[in-house]
């Protein structure tokens, strides 16, 4: 593997330095129900709701008249996309192994359509929390992330610690001092084959997300449902990989039933995970309970919940702390349940299904160990919080 010693200054995507000029244009698409219809480079843009349509797609209208574009006029219509989305997150740096470099263009930050990831779902991913100018957990993260690339036999184009310098070159770059950071390795680039062998070398990517949504925590806790997605078989559970369908397809069921999250069961009836969060529940006799890592993804911030969780066993606010098989059924009469993981960090549940848990309210000891983990991202020790050289 190559080691890196310091990053290259990222390609310029100045389209003055490209060919500025453009042909006028008409053309329509269909998507969401609409019709679109584009004048000119991006300068009118207007939508018709198809008759006898309720937000399902047309399939009797023709796409025409679809302009072929200079690289410059892509460029512009892409920027153009990108000012007009009003989302809750910004993206704020991007590193890629292809370009060789970090850029804070939002427009520059995509991926080949021939990356194997893209096309054949070849890649792994993971995350570390950005939190007042330091990476949280980026350590165990990355330990996580390596794991999963060996698993998908994806070998990263440098070493463990090039790739950490990277990562931190990449939030430095972004200026964001809370956020997240994702991170891929990919099989990389090179056709549209099944078989990686064409790919010359696996490509990294990274990018630092910044969201704007407000975070108020949820006092009332969320209700989940049990997901009849069929859960992944253990050897693709425990990597985490970019193969998510069954993910989205359980949390799009949740939210259909009006859930915040659908359980996972195992083929023995034991409760496994969420879309992308582990399970923890506190017994009546207070002992917290998480379900065995072996045929479930191995939580980071899951891992860090229970070795916080120590500090109640010492004030007698747990009674014990375990891993084990717990069935939906003791899950449900259990006097806590909660979600945790780093999108969530502790989040209660107070109803499973029709099953209220406890007394309906966000119980205490989720609420503790919520405040242990955030004290913790703030002011942790050095093996779990990184400082950024802005």
């Amino acid at each position: 593997m190559v080691s890196v010693q310091f990053l290259p200054q990222p390609l310029s995507l100045n389209p003055h330095l490209l060919s500025s000029k453009f042909v006028d244009h008409c053309f329509s698409f269909v998507g969401h129900g609409y019709r679109f219809n584009l004048q000119g480079p991006i300068t009118k843009l207007s939508a018709l709701r198809n008759s006898n349509q309720s937000g399902s797609y047309s399939k009797t209208e023709e796409v025409s008249h679809v302009p072929l574009l200079s690289c410059s006029e892509a460029y512009e219509r892409l920027k153009a996309f990108r000012e007009k989305i009003k989302g809750k997150q910004q993206f704020l740096a991007m590193y890629s192994s292809i370009f060789g470099g970090i850029t804070t263009d939002p427009v520059a930050m995509v991926i080949p359509m021939d990356d194997h990831m893209v096309h054949r779902g070849h890649g792994v991913f993971d995350t570390a929390a950005i939190m007042d100018g330091y990476l949280y957990e980026l350590d165990q993260h990355l330990d996580r992330f390596l794991r999963s690339a060996s698993m998908s036999k994806i070998d990263p184009p440098f070493d463990r610690e090039s790739i950490r310098r990277i990562l931190i070159q990449t939030v430095s770059a972004s200026n964001c001092r809370k956020g997240s950071l994702r991170y891929w390795l990919s099989a990389g680039p090179g056709d549209f084959q099944l078989s990686p062998s064409g790919c010359h070398q696996s490509g990294l990517y990274a990018i630092v997300i910044q969201d704007l949504s407000p975070t108020p925590l949820n006092s009332r806790g969320v209700k989940v449902v049990t997901s009849s997605i069929p859960i992944k078989h253990p050897q693709f559970a425990t990597t985490k990989s970019v193969n998510y369908l069954p993910n989205v397809l359980s949390k799009m069921e949740a939210e259909e039933a009006g859930a915040f999250a659908g359980i996972w069961v195992d083929s023995e009836g034991f409760v496994a995970e969420g879309p992308n969060m582990n399970v923890a529940f506190v017994t009546k006799e207070k002992e917290l309970i998480m379900p065995h890592f072996d045929k479930i993804l191995s939580g980071c911030t899951a891992k860090r919940v229970l070795t916080l969780a120590e500090c109640l066993l010492r004030e007698g606010k747990l009674h014990g702390i375990s891993m084990k098989n717990l069935t939906v059924e003791e899950g449900k009469i259990a006097d806590e349940m909660m979600l945790i993981g780093s999108g969530v960090l502790v989040c209660p549940v107070v109803q499973w299904d029709e099953q209220v848990i406890g007394d309906g309210k966000e119980g205490p000891i989720a609420r503790a160990l919520l405040n242990l983990l955030v004290e913790d991202m703030k002011s942790g020790p050095p093996s779990v919080r990184i400082p950024v050289p802005y």
